[in-house]
């Protein structure tokens, strides 16, 4: 029997606001892998990142958030999908999908967990937590997604010195800057050890 060649696994992002990390992810496997996000989906009707697939080329659906895992699922197994990647995605991932792909969905969240992490901890939540604690390094991680917001194996962590901002805002735009740099490329890096979809 012969074998299709390979031709690198093919990822779902699930996003709920503008998408610049979703462009990112775009871009770097476009111009620098194998690997490419066969969709978009989001649970936010008015999402910026549903216009930056359009642009990209790239299939987006809209889903409200209690069809969206179905939707998910369904596309995913449909198409053959190696991953699902969470790109500001605003909701738990509920049992069924991360049973059903256990150990191929992975989340980046805006701190240096365990600090900062769990219900309720996210965008600028997270950064306000973090200058009110005074903290001298923020960052952020990727992790593997499981039934628990955050507490999934850490698969990368990245830091930044945030001791002089003054607001939210500046950490948050310091940790967004080292995430468009890092999420890609890990991504990339993980999507390597994946054997694709029988």
């Amino acid at each position: 029997m012969i074998r299709p060649k390979y031709t690198g696994n093919r990822i779902v992002i699930l996003a709920s606001g503008g998408g610049s990390n979703a462009q990112c992810i775009i871009t770097y496997l476009r111009d620098h892998t194998t690997h490419s996000v066969a969709a978009i989906f989001s649970n936010k009707k008015s999402a910026g990142v549903l216009e930056i697939a359009e642009k990209a080329g790239v299939e987006n659906y809209y889903s409200p958030s209690k069809e969206l895992p179905t939707d998910v699922l369904n596309y995913v197994r449909e198409h053959k999908i190696s991953a699902i990647i969470l790109a500001g995605y605003l909701q738990l991932i509920p049992e069924e999908l991360v049973t059903a792909y256990a150990g191929r969905i992975i989340n980046i969240h805006p701190s240096l967990l365990p600090r900062y992490g769990g219900k309720g901890m996210y965008g600028h939540h997270v950064h306000q937590a973090v200058l009110a604690a005074k903290e001298e390094r923020s960052g952020l991680t990727i992790h593997l997604v499981n039934k628990e917001y955050d507490k999934g194996m850490i698969l990368c962590q990245a830091m930044t010195e945030v001791a002089d901002c003054k607001s939210a805002e500046e950490i948050a735009a310091r940790v967004l800057k080292l995430e468009h740099f890092h999420y890609p490329r890990v991504i990339a890096q993980w999507l390597d050890t994946l054997n694709p979809p029988v």
